[in-house]
């Protein structure tokens, strides 16, 4: 009886025990949960504190600040650039038409260029150093510039040039001019006869197609016997003589290569001076009274 008892005390002691200690564990462990909890909403918390924060800053932000588009460094001046980067460069040949940005000047060339087509842009100036290098050019067009002068010897080295164009710019003079040319054209500048040396065009041995139309000239200038093809038109010519076109010291003489003349829109009658076509193959296109 005695041991049954103390037995029975035993088990209900150890109950207890077992009982206190799970009790306390559990209210360790939900304590630990609280904890974290109470962390986690404080983390939570924070975050969106920063984030308001954040965003309230940006929103701030004035138009020029680093991270706006506005600090990229402008477009400078073209001639900083490589000119394949402003131009397109093909084998030989260069196209700068109507560049953005405007281009004022005459773009450094690569090496063995043949064609370059400049035209439509805001170049002023030719300058002697623009071609120093480039020898093996055979066509430059500047059509639609706005160039008023040109510098003596800027086409000196240019001895395979066989075409050049400076049509619609401000020119009132022009330059010494390659000796191999074949077609020049200068329609639609401000030249007039004072302008054009005597022996501009006398050395040119193989011009065929000479464009001198909507100038100022005052008369008609020395034309080699090779030219084929000549348009006056829209001058200030005012007068012909017999040594314009033929010889007045041979009136035999026949112009071999001429069949084309324009020179209407001038001030000229060309019926007034019959014997100046007498060696022509053709008549000027003008006025005829």
């Amino acid at each position: 009886m005695g041991t049954r008892l103390r037995m029975l005390i035993s088990a209900v002691i150890f109950a207890s025990w077992v009982l206190s200690a799970s009790g306390a564990h559990y209210h360790t462990h939900r304590h630990h949960r609280l904890e974290d909890v109470a962390l986690t909403e404080e983390i939570d918390e924070r975050a969106q504190r920063n984030k308001r924060a954040t965003d309230d800053s940006y929103a701030l932000l004035p138009a020029d600040t680093p991270g706006d588009s506005s600090t990229v460094p402008p477009v400078g001046d073209p001639s900083d650039l490589p000119t394949c980067l402003l131009c397109v460069c093909l084998t030989g040949s260069v196209y700068c038409e109507e560049v953005d940005p405007d281009m004022t000047s005459v773009p450094a060339l690569p090496k063995e260029t043949n064609y370059l087509y400049a035209r439509y842009n805001k170049i002023k100036k030719i300058t002697a150093k623009d071609f120093g290098d480039i020898v093996t050019l055979k066509r430059i067009d500047f059509t639609g510039n706005i160039i008023s002068e040109i510098e003596d010897g800027a086409f000196a080295k240019l001895t395979m040039l066989e075409e050049l164009s400076l049509a619609e710019n401000q020119l009132v003079k022009l330059p010494m001019l390659p000796a191999k040319l074949v077609s020049f054209n200068a329609n639609h500048n401000k030249l007039r006869t004072k302008g054009i040396k005597s022996n501009a065009f006398k050395k040119l041995s193989k011009l065929a197609h000479l464009y001198l139309a909507h100038n100022e000239l005052e008369a008609v200038p020395l034309i080699p016997e090779t030219v084929r093809t000549l348009h006056l038109q829209n001058n200030n010519i005012s007068s012909v003589t017999v040594d314009t076109f033929c010889k007045s010291n041979d009136t035999y003489y026949i112009r071999p290569n001429m069949n084309e003349i324009r020179m209407d829109g001038n001030p000229v009658i060309l019926g007034q001076y019959p014997t100046s076509f007498i060696c022509l193959q053709s008549l000027p296109i003008g006025r005829y009274q």
